[in-house]
């Protein structure tokens, strides 16, 4: 059986974060079945639309940078690093081609706040004090717990893993690595993960009739980093490429007589 090709973009015009991050998600992505494509940035929009009109599913993955904050219609705050619009151009394609032909989409950390942004929300620019370190980088396995709704697409798939519930929510040990977050979640999504100390939003979602496909699910952490170590982690891909496998274009439209 052919392997579902995964749309994943360069992570940064930066190349020595890029080196380094791009092969963990395309590992990730292949030892869960899928091929993973490599989207340079920079191209003329034809030429990358040309290459993830071939794909059946997109990862967004994470960038150093912030998403430019004119987007949700905010100024830039001192701690506001400056935008990657290379990234931010073709992430946009990416997202645009997924939603009009209802691919399943992951986003992760970066990824997640351009989804949500391009979705219409909005960003916390600069999470400030509080008891939970978020940024604690790739050196710290556990940094927090994410709290998972059990009544989401996300909470569904990670019900059958080994984890904890409290309080009617699945409690999953998460690593950290921003420094922004969700304000408002954008059109047709769902917040379905937060740290419990804070209340800063971990996880996103399509709601049951949201826009796009029915696999569209964004996470604030970093599942590729814990693949070996993490179940959970595992399940987040298995299932985004099996979503990528089952997808099939949706039939043209009948002409408006």
């Amino acid at each position: 059986m052919t392997r579902p090709r995964i749309a994943i973009p360069i992570p940064s015009t930066d190349p020595e974060y890029s080196g380094q991050a791009w092969q963990q998600y395309a590992s990730a992505v292949e030892r869960s079945g899928g091929e993973a494509v490599e989207v340079p940035l920079g191209e003329p929009p034809a030429t990358t639309a040309r290459l993830i009109a071939e794909c059946q599913g997109v990862l967004l993955p994470g960038n150093g940078a912030d998403v430019n904050p004119q987007k949700y219609g905010q100024e830039p705050v001192a701690e506001c690093a400056p935008a990657d619009l290379a990234r931010e151009n073709v992430d946009e394609l990416l997202l645009q081609d997924a939603h009009n032909m209802g691919k399943p989409i992951f986003t992760i950390c970066f990824g997640t706040q351009m989804l949500n942004v391009w979705r219409g929300g909005t960003l916390v620019q600069h999470l400030t004090g509080g008891a939970v370190n978020h940024k604690a980088g790739r050196t710290v396995p556990v940094a927090h717990i994410a709290a998972v709704a059990p009544d989401t697409l996300l909470g569904e798939l990670l019900a059958e893993e080994d984890v904890t519930e409290r309080d009617g929510a699945i409690l999953l040990p998460v690593n950290s690595s921003h420094h922004q977050a969700i304000a408002t979640a954008g059109d047709g999504l769902r917040i379905s993960a937060r740290t419990p100390e804070d209340g800063v939003v971990e996880a996103i979602e399509n709601k049951a009739d949201g826009l796009g496909g029915r696999f569209v699910v964004g996470v604030q952490w970093h599942p590729e980093r814990t693949f070996d170590e993490s179940a959970a982690s595992r399940a987040l891909f298995a299932r985004f490429i099996a979503e990528a496998e089952a997808w099939a274009p949706r039939p043209a439209s009948p002409p408006a007589v």
